[in-house]
């Protein structure tokens, strides 16, 4: 088949990044600019990176302890300790303690790591919420990671892209979470394997930062390697004061090659839930009938700022249904930080719900939430598999942040103008 005429974003990072000229399906040994890991899936990449006998590139490397932190038992703790002593052995400057980091993702985006056109690689599956930025981000292994820390440098095959268009104008309380429910929905959890979602549109000018990390965030839900939105104005206002070092936006050219392309009116966009137990069993929430016994705010993908601006404003004034308990983490010390100033703490304590620190908790049924059997939970986070917070006979339903407030005020899966 013959070469198209123009490229993907993805096409041509991975091409900057190789100093080939790649296309899909090829495969490429590139420059990385960062690689991440945690307190999960660090360990074992120390471990791995100890027997190749060589010192680190270190400052390519990144480590953040958000899963099991605050340590909630001593396998926990063990882990986190081996990587406190990995920074400290290696001297690696990028290195975030408990109460000075957050989730990784987040702290990726609140430090200026993550920028347009850059190759970022992070062992945990979510590392794809960077494209929403304008990079090439992706989740790889452990055993990857160490040949990162080793090298500077890892392999790519280079993925197809599926173009998604949006056209309209989201409304108020409508958010990325509602749109990226709807594609999964729409395409399956196995529709976008190894492929990148590309976005394109008139309708990105309507969609925060904030929206568009939720989106790449949950593209993995659907197979995908990545999901990338073109960096704009909103991008560069997003990074002037944080970016570390220079960027180039990367566009798609006009005569790039798509494996498919979708079209989405987000104006007509309705609140939608993924029921149990997976994130392609998408229905409109207000369809949806279902006591709930938890409400959980936060996690990578709708732990910001702008998620805890929009459910306090639906709980000012109000109280949390008594039959339910709602658990509020900002997803970073920046974010808590900036909830702190804005009054949002005291408008989610007013209201009868339990506050965190920045870490991954539930979401994972980590801890501090963790559902006993036949418990229900409405949560802003990205999966509801068997278990997958808490006891296998629990049940979890995702949705965006303005349905978790206003279900955790009236006890069952509500949308807000109910409440509002």
């Amino acid at each position: 088949m013959a070469r198209p005429e123009g490229k993907t974003i993805s096409e041509k990072i991975l091409s900057a990044k190789s100093s080939t000229n790649a296309y899909a399906g090829d495969v490429v040994e590139a420059e990385i600019d960062y690689v991440m890991v945690n307190d999960i899936t660090g360990p074992i990449a120390f471990r791995e990176f100890d027997t190749l006998s060589c010192e680190p590139v270190k400052g390519k490397i990144v480590l953040v302890p958000d899963h099991f932190v605050p340590n909630k038992d001593v396998p926990s703790a063990e882990q986190a300790k081996e990587m406190r002593l990995f920074a400290k052995k290696h001297d690696i400057e990028n290195y975030y303690e408990v109460g000075r980091g957050g989730i990784c993702h987040q702290v990726m985006i609140d430090e200026g790591f993550v920028a347009p056109g850059r190759l970022i690689v992070g062992a945990d599956s979510h590392t794809c919420t960077y494209g929403a930025l304008g990079a090439f981000s992706t989740g790889i292994g452990s055993t990857e990671a160490a040949a990162c820390f080793a090298e500077g440098r890892l392999w790519f095959k280079v993925p197809e892209s599926i173009k998604i268009t949006l056209s309209g104008r989201l409304r108020k309380y409508v958010s990325g979470k509602d749109l990226i429910l709807k594609i999964i929905g729409d395409i399956g959890v196995d529709g976008a394997n190894y492929k990148t979602l590309e976005f394109a549109g008139r309708g990105l000018a309507s969609m925060t930062i904030s929206d568009r990390l939720t989106v790449s965030n949950m593209v993995v839900e659907a197979g995908a390697k990545a999901g990338i939105f073109p960096a704009d104005a909103q991008t560069d206002e997003f990074l002037k004061d944080s970016v570390r070092g220079k960027y180039r936006k990367v566009s798609a050219d006009k005569g790039a090659r798509y494996l498919a392309e979708r079209d989405y009116d987000i104006s007509m966009l309705d609140y939608m839930v993924a029921l149990p137990h997976s994130p392609g069993n998408v229905t409109p929430a207000s369809d949806v009938h279902a006591s709930i016994d938890q409400a959980f705010l936060g996690s990578c993908t709708n732990g910001r700022i702008e998620d805890m601006r929009v459910a306090a404003s639906i709980l000012k004034g109000k109280r949390v249904h008594p039959s339910v308990r709602m658990i509020v983490v900002p997803a970073s010390v920046r974010v808590y930080r900036q909830a702190l100033r804005e009054g949002l703490i005291q408008v989610f304590v007013d209201a009868g719900a339990f506050v965190s620190g920045p870490t991954c908790a539930a979401c994972l049924g980590g801890h501090l939430g963790i559902l006993a059997e036949g418990e229900r939970c409405v949560s802003s986070t990205n999966r509801n598999f068997v278990g997958r917070m808490g006891h296998k006979n629990s049940e979890v339903y995702l949705a965006g942040s303005a349905v978790v407030a206003a279900s955790a005020v009236t006890g069952e899966i509500t949308v807000p103008e109910e409440v509002a």
